[in-house]
């Protein structure tokens, strides 16, 4: 996004803002701060707006059950030993037993593996809520499940989960709705309650798309399609007074009637009963042979979760798969806690693997681990609307974090270290099939990485706070005389307070007994 792109108003601010009176080191005090979110005299956050009062997003909603929540010891109901052959039946017809049992509280059962090491030839899946599945512990004397067989998926983890609208839909009536805000108004109310499930529509119109510069990518003379059709915020109404709305958890991205169809978007009542909840892979090592393969080949890969909300992976274990950890558009309030994962091969080629995908929304990925070279150890799946939360993550090698392709919003990097490689929130141009533009809304806080690309979008912002690590600008790729600016770079090289963006915002909302249920 160039300045012009934005409102006189926004120009002028920007103008004030890069010319030194908020970007980098805003007090002489010792505790640096940020002006996009820093506590006040009584320790409470708040939150500089942009002139169209777009602002930092609330993270703390990402997780299980929304944020804050302990993650339940669900009681075993059945347990397997390692037989002398294949595992992956009677492992499987454990979980279709405890599948069957009624539901408890949200819950059936566990299903305990014993110590030892399973090898497995199939893949495993979960399909009804409410199962878990638990290993002896990801170390030595614990449980080994060792992939054997043609390359597969080692677990899917799949329920009828998409969300299916009801009744019409209510225009979005304002001119412009803020990102980070939860609060607009709609043309008819009334079809509409308090604890109701909706989405939030936003079109991908050509003159959005236009807009965004997305409208010129070539890659060998062909023309290449970024995005259209419409982007989905799964949100729960908090409360109706009049035409406004109130939602639960605050929008990912702005709403800006000029480039939507119908102007604002809409809102629409949607049916979420068919998505499972309450599933869990955990305390285990998965062990795959070594993968120097390209990721068009048959691969070996973890776990593949979509159509589930308030669900978990933790405490895993992981050797050699590739694509690992897919978590699809159709999921919500997930927990990653705790997964490690080690390639003692790079991929080949230059189209990476990604270790950790997120496409859905509320998903919260903390202290968790990867090594290895030629991957994206974290990247975003097109039309993702946050709030996503990485949170005390480490990766070492070549590999990136960077969102992949066609517009996510709403994501948080904390605290995250690549002491090697980089750092991306950018426009990735005609790369892949013409990924354009990755990410919007976005913020690394107080990350460490070799490098860092934090671009801006037309009318959207990204934010590096409190990082370390060289900045890199760059052209959009397939058009190298197209120089695209840099997101808000604030107190470069100096980390800002609080430490934890999402811990601060959590602690505030929930309070401190949120950050001890999640183990803070």
């Amino acid at each position: 996004m160039t300045a012009n792109q934005f409102p006189l108003r926004t120009r002028r601010w920007l103008t004030l803002l890069l010319a030194g009176g908020l970007v980098g080191h805003f007090h002489a005090s010792s505790a640096a701060e940020s002006v996009w979110a820093r506590p006040d005299a009584a320790g409470r956050l708040t939150y500089q707006t942009m002139p169209t009062g777009d602002r930092l997003l609330d993270f703390s909603y990402a997780g299980y059950e929304g944020g804050g929540v302990k993650i339940p010891d669900v009681p075993v109901k059945l347990t397997v030993a390692p037989g002398a052959g294949d595992d992956s039946a009677a492992i499987q017809n454990a979980i279709n037993q405890v599948s069957q049992l009624a539901l408890v509280d949200g819950f059936r059962g566990t299903v305990q593996l014993a110590p030892g090491n399973f090898h497995c030839s199939q893949t495993l899946e979960i399909k009804t809520g409410g199962v878990v599945l638990r290993g002896s512990g990801p170390g030595e004397g614990g449980t080994t499940i060792t992939m054997t067989g043609n390359p597969h998926l080692c677990f899917s983890i799949k329920g009828d989960g998409a969300a299916k609208p009801i009744g019409k839909p209510a225009a979005i009536t304002d001119a412009y709705v803020a990102a980070g805000t939860s609060s607009f108004h709609v043309s008819h109310p009334e079809d509409f309650a308090a604890g109701d499930s909706v989405l939030l529509n936003r079109p991908a119109t050509p003159a959005w798309v236009k807009f965004m510069g997305m409208d010129t990518l070539v890659r060998n003379g062909k023309p290449e399609h970024w995005l259209s059709g419409e982007m989905h915020a799964e949100r729960t109404i908090k409360s109706i007074a009049g035409n406004l709305v109130t939602l639960t958890v605050p929008l990912a991205d702005s709403f800006d009637a000029r480039y939507l169809n119908p102007p604002g978007g809409t809102m629409v009542k949607c049916d979420l009963s068919a998505r499972p909840r309450h599933i869990g892979v955990e305390n285990l090592r998965l062990v795959s042979p070594p993968q120097a393969l390209t990721i068009n080949q048959a691969l070996n890969r973890a776990l593949r979760m979509d159509g589930v909300s308030d669900s978990w992976v933790r405490d895993l274990a992981v050797e050699n798969t590739m694509n690992s950890f897919y978590f699809g558009d159709q999921t919500s309030r997930l927990t990653v806690d705790r997964v490690n994962i080690r390639h003692d091969a790079a991929s080949l080629g230059a189209a990476k693997p990604e270790d950790f995908w997120a496409g859905g929304t509320q998903t919260f990925i903390t202290r968790c681990s990867a090594t290895g070279n030629n991957v994206f150890y974290f990247s975003t799946g097109a039309r993702m609307m946050g709030p996503v939360v990485v949170l005390n993550c480490t990766f070492y090698g070549t590999g990136h974090i960077q969102p992949h392709m066609r517009w996510g919003t709403g994501l948080l990097l904390d605290n995250c270290k690549v002491p090697q490689s980089g750092i991306d929130l950018m426009d990735r141009g005609i790369m892949g099939s013409g990924h354009g533009w990755t990410i919007g809304w976005s913020v690394a806080w107080n990350c460490t990485a070799k490098t860092f690309t934090i671009q801006q979008p037309p009318g959207s912002m990204n934010w590096a706070i409190g990082c370390q690590g060289r900045l890199e600008s760059g052209t959009q790729p397939g058009s190298p005389n197209k120089k695209l600016p840099n997101g808000i770079i604030d107190s470069p090289e100096t980390p800002v307070a609080p430490a934890s963006l999402y811990l601060a915002q959590l602690r505030e909302r929930l309070g401190p007994q949120a950050l001890a249920n999640i183990g803070y």
